[in-house]
């Protein structure tokens, strides 16, 4: 008995000391990269704040400017969003804001509060040459900027192409429990460890990989950038802040002057789900109290500027004119 006790331990020892090696040697080696990839040269305006930068990607010209506003956890937004914007950018200018903590942008290890995010925004454009009005593209949490930037200045908002987003009050009405929350910051640890250097395809969308919007140079810069960013502290605190975020924007009056188109993807799968069918009614229950508001089902997974590019434009163009 004892014999089986002292070798059930030298395994456990030994099997701790293997995961402890890894681990640091996983650490080692994540720091010399993030090294490597501070000297990256950014696509697009860096605008200071204070001795940390905001970048700015701009492209085309033209009447109207559309503002692509990524969802949470796009760790490189200027090349993931590259196969939908460049389709807006043949006719119109767009511009691409990376927020704090995405892209080339910095980590500003700030609280991300609605507020702060959109004076940010705002400013970074108007430095960047990028004047109002504007006609924003958010996807999935920048849902939350996006109404709300119309509801406090809805001079500067032509209109919203809403691709999948979440909707303020779904935040609020979804608030973030315990577990969830644990879960974003488990995350968020594990990543200052290196440990999302293990598994490739959590850190980028392997689907931009497999499209040929990219060349491939850009499709390593892609993933590089996506390796120094992934989940970083803004991002945790942009999801850990995301029910009082909402909180600001639902104490607002709806921007029912401002037009919302909202295209809500849906996948095969989810179609007849509880999920699907609220996010619907949301949507319907919105777009109802604009002046001018529609919802448009689109086939596809959340990343839908992936999926329905052309059909995305098309029906952007349509709406807005």
């Amino acid at each position: 008995m004892r014999k089986i006790v002292k070798v059930s331990k030298n395994i456990f020892f030994t099997f701790f000391a293997m995961i402890l090696f890894v681990t640091i040697a996983v650490f080692i080696y994540h720091n010399y990269q993030k090294g490597k990839e501070s000297s990256l040269i950014s696509e697009g305006t860096p605008v200071d704040f204070n001795d940390k930068e905001i970048n700015v990607y701009s492209e085309g010209s033209g009447e109207d400017t559309y503002v692509f506003m990524s969802g949470s956890g796009i760790a490189a937004p200027v090349y993931e969003l590259r196969g939908l914007y460049s389709k807006f950018a043949k006719e119109n200018k767009i511009a691409v804001i990376e927020r704090a903590g995405y892209g080339y942008s910095d980590v500003f290890h700030d609280d991300r509060d609605i507020d702060t995010i959109l004076e940010q925004s705002r400013k970074s454009l108007m430095e960047s040459g990028n004047k109002p009005p504007y006609i924003l593209v958010p996807h999935s949490v920048s849902g939350i900027e996006a109404i709300y930037w119309a509801q406090k200045y809805p001079g500067e908002v032509k209109g919203i192409i809403a691709l999948d987003i979440g909707l303020p009050h779904q935040y609020v009405t979804h608030k973030m429990g315990m577990v969830d929350s644990l879960t974003v910051r488990g995350l968020n640890l594990l990543t200052k460890m290196g440990l999302h250097r293990l598994v490739p395809s959590a850190v980028y969308n392997p689907e931009v990989i497999r499209q040929s919007f990219l060349t491939d140079h850009e499709k390593e810069m892609y993933k590089t950038l996506s390796y120094k960013q992934f989940f970083n502290d803004d991002m945790e605190q942009e999801l850990l802040q995301s029910y009082n975020n909402g909180k600001k924007s639902v104490t607002l009056p709806i921007p029912k002057d401002t037009p919302i188109l909202f295209l809500d993807a849906i996948a095969d799968e989810n179609e007849n789900s509880k999920y699907t069918k609220q996010k619907k009614e949301d949507y319907e229950d919105f777009a109802e109290k604009l002046l001018k508001g529609d919802v448009i089902k689109l086939k596809g997974t959340h990343s839908i500027y992936l999926y329905a590019p052309d059909e995305i434009y098309d029906l952007s163009m349509e709406f807005i004119k």
